[in-house]
């Protein structure tokens, strides 16, 4: 788990560059690692979530 953790976070650090991305209707600027540092904690709550709900 730990491994996985730190691979995660270098991929995303080395990963450095603006993009722009679109949110529904608006398109932001942002650095690409702001963006898949967001998704990870996302897929992250979201997993833990389910895993939670799952247990009851």
């Amino acid at each position: 788990m730990t491994v996985v953790a730190v691979l995660t976070l270098v991929f995303i650090f080395e990963n450095t560059r603006e993009v722009r991305i679109r949110i529904l209707i608006p398109e932001v600027s942002m650095p690409l690692y702001l963006a898949l540092l967001a998704t990870a904690v996302l897929g992250a709550g979201c997993g833990y979530y389910a895993s939670s709900r799952r247990q009851k």
